[in-house]
C-alpha cells in the first residue's frame, strides 16, 4: 500500500496549525508535565497528565503539611477536603449547588453505596420494584455491580441492548423501564463507542416510570457540561484521574440530590459517616447531608492533585473545554476520513458531535497489535474489544498538531499490520 497523498498530509498540517493558532485554550497546555515532549498522548480519557502545578502541591503537602504539622493537619483542614473539594468540583463540572458532592472512595466502591442505597429505598416505598436497569455495552464494573446488588437484594436485572457505536437511546430506555423498575444506571458518556447520552431527557423518562437514576460520569466529568441540578439527577458517580488530572487511582466522586440526602441508607456504615465522627459510640448513627456516604478514612493525599485542574477549569469555563473538545474531534474524524478510511479503518463514534463526548474510536481488525506498536513508538492510545483504537483528546493538555501526528502514525501502524 502506497502512504497517504502528500497534497492532502499538507493541507491537513496546515489545517492543524491554523486551528493551535487560533485555540483559546492553546497557553493551557504549557502547564501539563510532558506536553512540551514529543510522545502523542491519546489516552488523556483514561489518565489525565499531571499539572506542574500539582507536582509542586504534592511536594509541599508532604514537607509542609504532612511533614511540619503531623496529626494535626486533620483538624486544620484534612477532614473538611472531601466536602470542600466536592463543592469545587460540583461548581466547576457538574453544575450541582454545595452539598451534594463528595470525594470519597474508589468509582466501583461509590457505585455500589448509590446504586445499593437506591435500590433499597425503591423496594422500600413499593416492594414491587425489583429491576435495575443497564445496557449491556455500559463499563464492565456498573455492570457486575448491578449483577451482585441484585443478587444480594432479590432483584433482578433488565438489561437494554445497544449498538456498540452509540449508546442508549431515549426510545430504547422507554422500552425497558416499568412499574417494576427500582433504578436505572447509565454512563453520561460510553466508554466504547464516546457516545453522549442526553442525560436530561433520559432522567425524566426514568422519573416518570417512577424509579431512580444514577449516572456514571467518569468520561464526562471535566470534558462535558453536566447540568446535574437542572437535569434533576438523583444520583451520580464520575471518576478523578481522567479529565480532572487527579493522578493514578485518585478517589472518585459522589453526588446526591440534596432531596434525596437523608432519605437513603448508603450500605457500608463506618466511622467517618457518623453524626459524630469521634464520639466512638456503641451503635452507628448516620450523619445528616453528604457525611452519611463516607464510610471510612478520607484519602488526603489521593484528592490533592485535582485542586489544580478544578481551578484550572473554573478559570477557563467547562464550556470552552467543550468547544475546544468538539474541534478537537471534529479534527480526529476528519483526519481518519482522509488517511485511515482508505486502509479500512471505520469511525466507530457518532458522527454527530452533539452526541460525542471527547473520544473517538476507530475500527479495524489489526487495533490490538497497531496498539502495541504504536506504544513502542511513543504514541499512546488505547485499544478496546472488538478492534477499537481510542483516540482520548484531552482539551487543556492535548494540540491539534499532537492529534495529526499521532494519528498519522496510526496510519502507517495500519499499513505495517496490512
Amino acid at each position: 500500500m502506497t502512504s497517504a497523498d502528500p497534497v492532502t498530509v499538507e493541507a491537513l498540517a496546515d489545517e492543524a496549525s491554523t486551528l493551535d493558532a487560533a485555540d483559546p485554550l492553546r497557553d493551557r497546555r504549557d502547564l501539563f508535565v510532558g506536553a512540551e515532549t514529543s510522545l502523542v498522548y491519546f489516552d488523556g480519557n483514561s489518565l489525565g497528565r499531571p499539572l506542574r502545578a500539582s507536582v509542586v502541591r504534592l511536594e509541599r503537602f508532604a514537607r509542609d503539611e504532612w511533614g511540619g504539622r503531623l496529626i494535626r493537619g486533620w483538624d486544620e483542614s484534612w477532614m473538611q477536603l472531601p466536602f470542600d473539594i466536592g463543592d469545587a468540583l460540583g461548581r466547576t463540572a457538574l453544575g450541582a449547588a454545595p452539598g451534594q458532592t463528595v470525594i470519597g472512595d474508589s468509582t466501583t466502591v461509590l457505585l455500589y453505596k448509590l446504586v445499593r442505597a437506591a435500590f433499597d429505598a425503591a423496594v422500600a416505598d413499593d416492594p414491587d420494584r425489583v429491576e435495575i436497569v443497564v445496557d449491556r455495552d455500559n463499563f464492565p464494573t456498573d455492570r457486575y455491580l448491578v449483577e451482585g446488588i441484585a443478587a444480594e437484594r432479590g432483584g433482578r436485572v433488565r438489561w437494554i441492548d445497544v449498538d456498540l457505536s452509540r449508546g442508549v437511546t431515549a426510545d430504547a430506555l422507554a422500552a425497558a423501564v416499568a412499574p417494576s423498575t427500582a433504578v436505572v444506571l447509565l454512563s453520561h458518556v460510553a466508554y466504547r463507542s464516546g457516545y453522549l447520552a442526553d442525560a436530561g431527557a433520559l432522567t425524566r423518562i426514568a422519573h416518570d416510570a417512577g424509579a431512580l437514576i444514577v449516572w456514571d460520569l467518569c468520561h464526562s466529568a471535566g470534558s462535558v457540561p453536566v447540568q446535574a441540578d437542572a437535569w434533576d439527577f438523583d444520583l451520580a458517580v464520575g471518576c478523578t484521574y481522567k479529565y480532572l488530572n487527579g493522578g493514578p487511582g485518585s478517589p472518585a466522586f459522589a453526588y446526591v440530590a440534596a432531596r434525596l440526602q437523608d432519605r437513603l441508607t448508603q450500605p457500608i456504615q463506618g466511622w467517618m459517616g457518623t453524626a459524630d465522627v469521634f464520639a466512638m459510640g456503641p451503635a452507628y448513627t448516620p450523619a445528616t447531608g453528604m457525611r452519611r456516604f463516607l464510610s471510612g478514612t478520607p484519602p488526603v493525599v489521593g484528592m490533592l492533585a485535582m485542586q489544580d485542574t478544578l481551578a484550572l477549569l473554573d478559570e477557563v469555563g467547562i464550556e470552552a473545554v467543550r468547544a475546544k473538545s468538539v474541534a478537537l474531534t471534529e479534527f480526529a474524524v476528519r483526519v481518519a476520513d482522509e488517511l485511515l478510511a482508505p486502509l479500512g479503518v471505520s469511525v466507530a463514534s457518532p458522527r454527530d458531535p452533539a452526541e460525542r463526548g471527547g473520544h473517538v474510536t476507530l475500527s479495524h481488525p489489526s487495533m490490538r497489535e497497531v496498539t502495541a506498536r504504536l506504544w513502542a513508538q511513543d504514541v499512546i492510545p488505547d485499544y478496546r474489544d472488538p478492534g477499537g483504537l481510542r483516540i482520548g483528546l484531552s482539551p487543556l493538555s492535548t494540540s491539534f498538531g499532537e492529534t495529526l501526528q499521532g494519528l498519522r502514525a496510526v496510519e502507517a501502524a495500519v499499513r505495517a499490520e496490512g
